[in-house]
């Protein structure tokens, strides 16, 4: 199982194709603000999920 995952993967001629690819489509000044937001998202989604685990762990001291 581990060598097809490992098949699967891209090497680093294939990430540097896709580096280049998305810098030709979006250009360089483009590429920190869309960082900026993507890494914005996965803050908001944490702080979102935070509150949901702590009354799942909540319930489960209860119900032990």
């Amino acid at each position: 199982m581990n060598a097809t995952i490992a098949m699967m993967m891209p090497g680093v001629t294939e990430l540097l194709i896709i580096a280049a690819v998305i810098l030709m489509l979006f250009g360089a000044k483009k590429i920190p603000e869309m960082a900026k937001g993507v890494a914005t998202a996965i803050r908001e989604v944490k702080g979102a999920v935070k509150p949901i685990n702590d009354e799942i762990k909540d319930i489960k001291k209860e119900l032990n």
